[in-house]
């Protein structure tokens, strides 16, 4: 894998997740997950989100807002 490859846009999070970009911004900010600042959009390290996922899914806690692909776009 690539560095490039190790930080994903919180839309392309959003669509591996199935989480809402929105969501995958909160958890960047509560620190659930790693993120930087990279110029204008926030980039959320691959490794920390599937470690978040596996954990949650354990836990059984995949709650909070889900991405919805046919949702209209504000």
């Amino acid at each position: 894998m690539t560095f490039m490859e190790d930080w994903l846009t919180t839309f392309e999070a959003a669509r591996i997740s199935d989480y809402n970009p929105d969501y995958i911004r909160q958890l960047i900010r509560t620190g659930k997950v790693e993120g930087k600042k990279w110029g204008l959009s926030w980039q959320v390290n691959r490794k920390s989100l599937e470690e978040y996922i596996k954990r949650s899914d354990r836990q059984g806690q995949r709650r909070g807002p889900k991405h919805n692909p046919n949702a209209k776009r504000r």
